[in-house]
């Protein structure tokens, strides 16, 4: 079955054109009160923005579709979406909700030059899936609204030589309030968080334990956040939160314990345990064992005698 290619819209005139909108005061960057926003017949189409989009959905009688998976947001939800991720909208025909919220457009053009340019890459929740969107409180909600409003109040004034800079502050703000939101749903969220991090123990348990070692190598982070239907960055948020690891060093420590077992327990030679618990290379192994343990392997097997 042929793929459909996605819908690409690449500046936000265009998006303001295909929702039915007005042309944007300004091309690079506009904010959206999404009452405005039609409903399109071409919301079942996969889309992908040349541009950032950081959007709070209230009442939004629509599922999102996120690779192979389906999400329902009933309550009001903020998400980020980057250039170039692809997503789709699935539209509830039968609901007479009508969506509310807003939406901040940003174009890279627009931070070309400043100190945002660089930076913005390092907010990881940008790499997030949508399914990982943040829940707010109310008073979340309404600080963040705050910053929107003097965004858009800036961009609709007029245009001067400081106009550029004072934005910009604005989206900092807004985007480290977003950075110690998602902090908090980390704790606060405690169930679903810890149950992703028993899900892990277990695949990682699983994994060692079979015969997936030999035949595929090491699990990587890709396989590992796919296996538990999250993205990787989230994955490694979350578990620097709850833990203090990231999802490398979380696998680093399974296989650590699972070749401890093997040099206590069997006559099985340091290359051949290398070699089952997926290593090319022996020596890998015995770097990776003494940066964790601070012993090579044989001084650990020798502890035991």
């Amino acid at each position: 079955m042929a793929t459909t290619r996605p819908y690409r819209i690449k500046t936000i005139s265009e998006y303001h054109q295909f929702r039915g909108l007005p042309k944007p005061e300004h091309p690079l960057i506009s904010v959206i009160n999404l009452e405005t926003v039609r409903q399109s017949p071409d919301d079942e189409t996969n889309l992908v923005f040349d541009f950032y989009s950081i959007a709070l959905k209230r009442n939004f009688n629509a599922k999102i579709k996120y690779g192979q998976q389906e999400y329902d947001f009933d309550e009001g939800v903020l998400f980020f979406i980057s250039p170039g991720q692809v997503f789709r909208i699935l539209r509830d025909k039968n609901s007479e909700r009508r969506q509310s919220g807003w939406m901040v457009l940003i174009h890279p053009d627009f931070l070309w030059n400043t100190s945002l340019a660089g930076k913005i890459k390092q907010y990881e929740y940008f790499d997030y899936a949508v399914h990982e969107a943040l829940f707010l409180s109310e008073k979340e909600e309404a600080t963040l609204l705050d910053v929107i409003r003097n965004i858009e109040q800036e961009y609709r004034a007029s245009i001067d030589m400081f106009s550029q800079n004072i934005i910009i502050a604005h989206l900092e703000v807004l985007l480290a309030y977003a950075e110690r939101f998602y902090q908090r749903q980390f704790i606060t969220r405690k169930i679903t968080n810890h149950q992703i991090l028993n899900r892990l123990e277990t695949l990682l348990a699983e994994y060692f334990n079979n015969e997936a070692l030999l035949q595929q190598g090491l699990p990587s982070v890709a396989y590992v956040a796919e296996a538990l239907n999250v993205s990787p960055t989230y994955l490694s948020s979350l578990l620097k939160v709850l833990t203090g690891q990231t999802t490398q060093q979380h696998i680093h420590d399974t296989l650590i314990e699972k070749a401890k077992e093997k040099l206590s327990v069997t006559d099985l030679s340091v290359s051949e345990i290398a070699y089952a618990l997926g290593f090319e290379h022996p020596q890998s192994f015995s770097k990776l064992f003494k940066t964790k343990t601070s012993l090579s392997p044989l001084e650990f097997r020798q502890s035991f005698n």
